[in-house]
């Protein structure tokens, strides 16, 4: 099978899957195709998949995955000992783990293609991840607490593992209790990846986007827990504060380059 081969089974499968999709014409064009793939595992809710599937997609997603490109630590200057700053995709990360911005279903997000890095990452694993998030969601039995974490494979991603935490919604002010809750999910994160001797670790903005933290006291908190718990434990444990718009990179840079 080729990429487009690949492209064209997923498709039909998740349409076929479907009732109210099935009759859907199918774009021309390849990057319409990869549209409508993203936007057909957005939305599928988290049922079992058969194994012929999961092997197209994999083949499928690692094959995406390989044209973007990887990038590890190597290829990321240390802005202070153990410290990394980078902007970029979170799904190019080959790194241990990945911090995930979800939400308190802790499924993924839902929306068709929508610019969350939530959305990103589920759609670069593939759907075995909402699945595994589904099941801990069911043993837990209630929506996932502010500032906690919970760790699931990354599948197609280029990293070990996912790291999922919920970080506080803004409305109004920026509260001492809203700054204490973002610090609790950075704090969780690392002592999630010390319990599982993770070597590093990359934050995405946690908070910044759909919950509207503001960006400079989201990096400053942001950048002050991780200082702090490097200091007091875990010094070997590497951390990248990716980033993806131009602000924010100001923003970590300027706060990095302070002690």
């Amino acid at each position: 099978m080729t990429q487009e081969d690949r492209l064209l089974y997923l498709i039909r499968f998740l349409t076929d899957e479907n009732d109210e999709l099935k009759s859907m014409e199918i774009p021309a064009r390849i990057e319409d195709r990869k549209h409508l793939l993203r936007s057909l595992m957005n939305i599928r809710p988290p049922r079992p998949v058969p194994e012929d599937f999961l092997k197209v997609q994999d083949a499928y997603l690692q094959g995406e995955r390989a044209e973007k490109g990887l990038v590890s630590l190597t290829d990321i200057a240390s802005v202070k000992d153990g410290i990394y700053l980078w902007q970029g995709d979170i799904t190019r990360l080959s790194v241990d783990a990945v911090v995930n911005a979800a939400n308190s279903a802790l499924l993924g997000c839902f929306v068709p293609c929508h610019g969350c890095v939530d959305n990103a990452i589920h759609s670069a694993a593939g759907v075995q991840l909402r699945l595994e998030c589904a099941r801990i969601m069911e043993k837990q039995k209630e929506r996932e607490p502010v500032g906690r974490a919970k760790i699931t494979k990354a599948y197609n991603l280029p990293c070990r593992y996912v790291l999922h935490t919920v970080g506080p919604i803004i409305c109004g002010e920026v509260t001492k209790a809203d700054c204490e809750l973002l610090a609790d999910c950075y704090r969780s994160c690392l002592e999630l990846a010390a319990a599982y001797r993770l070597k590093s670790i990359a934050f995405c903005c946690i908070s910044t986007g759909e919950f509207h933290f503001p960006e400079e006291e989201a990096a400053a908190t942001a950048v002050r827990t991780v200082r702090d718990y490097r200091k007091r434990s875990q010094k070997d444990l590497e951390v990248v504060f990716n980033v993806f718009k131009d602000r924010d990179y100001e923003i970590y840079k300027r706060l990095l380059g302070s002690d």
